[in-house]
């Protein structure tokens, strides 16, 4: 039986695995080695303090991870496929080590997160469509 995800090291092992896959996918790892070049001594702690105050609301975290997604998809087109794929690793990394309360808070998070990211990045410049006036008969 695997166990809930319970304290920092337990995050550090969830994100430290998950990007190994992730850097090693041939979906989404350009993205991260080719594309925004990740200095991974600087971002993996970054990512601990996220996911730790995503799931234990410690206040570690103070980034803006929308502004910086908003950026890298200036310099490459962020697509669904993208973000499909990245949820789909980190949920199975979840699987693969963790069960529990904490376990399904961490990829309820991720889906919610992941949702609202590609709703703010790829759909924010959909034109608003307005319904013409009805013709007065």
């Amino acid at each position: 039986m695997k166990k809930d995800i319970i304290n920092r090291n337990d995050i550090e092992k969830l994100v430290t695995e998950f990007y190994k896959k992730a850097t090693a996918d041939n979906v989404i790892g350009y993205i991260f080695n080719d594309v925004a070049k990740v200095n991974w001594d600087k971002h993996l702690p970054i990512m601990f303090d996220f996911w730790e105050n995503a799931l234990f609301f410690t206040g570690s975290y103070t980034g803006n991870p929308m502004k910086l997604h908003q950026k890298l998809h200036e310099h490459m087109t962020l697509t669904t496929a993208h973000f499909e794929r990245w949820n789909s690793l980190f949920i199975a990394t979840i699987d693969e080590l963790f069960e529990g309360e904490k376990a399904e808070l961490a990829k309820q998070r991720a889906y919610s997160i992941s949702t609202v990211m590609q709703v703010k990045i790829l759909h924010h410049a959909l034109p608003i469509t307005t319904v013409p006036p009805q013709a007065e008969e």
